[in-house]
């Protein structure tokens, strides 16, 4: 497996993809009814306002060249200025995608360990109780909206847990955070209390968008498991007598975890979908928060930068899955 290579290729791949994820997105913002110019200068402004603002924001162009415009400063690495903030849009990221990437890690791994428990008690009493209450468990996480489910969080345990922001006010001020990472670097400073803050604000949040990942891990695995147990080489490892934990953990898991890490890998891009309506129920001050405000008050630069962002980090993901495939399986091979 010449790994280097294969990089190589699938990065070059990857880019005909985002060059069409920037024209759809370009086109399809400009698409949205509203006018940037009077959302910036309010609904009274006078005509030569709005003409002057039209042009410092280069409105006042014609759409191809608008684009072409954009793309040249795309190659440089210069997403453009957000109309909402008047910073630059790679600055904005910069300060709010890390509460995205911590939001969407602890989802993912909690949908990870939830969905995989569930699904390896399943399939070990197929038709049992264990595995109805699983897979019932599993379809109502599919079948329940994020949004609504956030919503029902906040009146069950709102008053037990913190569901909006990321860290107790006073907490902050004493903590005084220099990443975006809040629980990492609360962490790695040992910082207990702001750790603690920073678990708790994130509890709700992380559960609410594991929801969705975690009913589809637990179905995939549970039918995985199902077809690897039924196998020789696992009679075999029970006829020498190993314990069912070691079978099933060592030797069945193992073997089911390829269609597991598939499908890890497509929710997790997913999931920063996801992470645009949790975000906004929680008031969780990431790119998505801000990709919303972003629509409603028509700032270009960023919904383009926002979803190019997202585009971006789901063709990230799918290639760590395909990089994944062969340490899991030697019989795989990256070609």
């Amino acid at each position: 497996m010449d790994l280097p290579r294969y990089l190589v290729r699938r990065s070059l791949a990857a880019v005909p993809v985002l060059l069409g994820v920037a024209v759809l997105v370009f086109a399809l913002v400009r698409a949205i009814p509203g006018d940037p110019a009077r959302n910036i200068a309010g609904e009274r402004a006078s005509p030569a306002l709005l003409e002057e603002i039209r042009r410092t924001h280069g409105l006042d162009r014609p759409v191809p060249v608008q684009f072409a415009r954009w793309a040249g400063r795309l190659a440089q690495g210069d997403l453009g200025t957000s109309i909402q903030t008047s910073a630059p849009v790679t600055e904005e990221i910069a300060r709010r995608f890390p509460a995205t990437i911590e939001l969407t890690v602890a989802a993912v791994l909690l949908a990870t360990l939830l969905g995989v428990a569930l699904g390896i008690v399943a399939s070990l009493r197929p038709g049992g109780w264990l595995d109805l209450g699983g897979m019932t468990v599993a379809l109502l996480g599919v079948s329940v909206p994020v949004f609504c489910l956030g919503y029902l969080l906040i009146v069950l345990v709102g008053d037990a847990l913190p569901f909006a922001g990321r860290l107790d006010e006073d907490v902050r001020r004493a903590f005084a955070p220099r990443t975006g990472f809040y629980l990492c670097e609360a962490v790695l400073r040992g910082e207990w209390a702001a750790a603690r803050s920073a678990l708790l604000h994130l509890t709700l949040p992380a559960l609410a968008l594991a929801s969705v990942p975690m009913g589809v891990v637990a179905r995939i695995t549970r039918a995985a498991m199902l077809e690897v147990l039924g196998q020789d080489f696992v009679r075999t490892a029970r006829a020498k007598g190993l314990s069912e934990r070691a079978v099933v953990l060592r030797h069945a898991l193992r073997t089911a975890l390829i269609p597991i890490v598939t499908v890890l890998g497509v929710q997790t891009g997913y999931l920063l979908g996801g992470a645009v309506l949790t975000e906004t129920v929680f008031a969780w001050p990431g790119m998505g928060e801000f990709v919303v405000k972003a629509i409603g008050e028509r700032d270009y630069p960023t919904i383009q930068g926002g979803v190019l962002l997202f585009a971006t980090t789901f063709v990230v993901a799918n290639l760590v899955v395909d990089v994944a495939y062969a340490w899991l399986d030697p019989r795989v091979r990256l070609q």
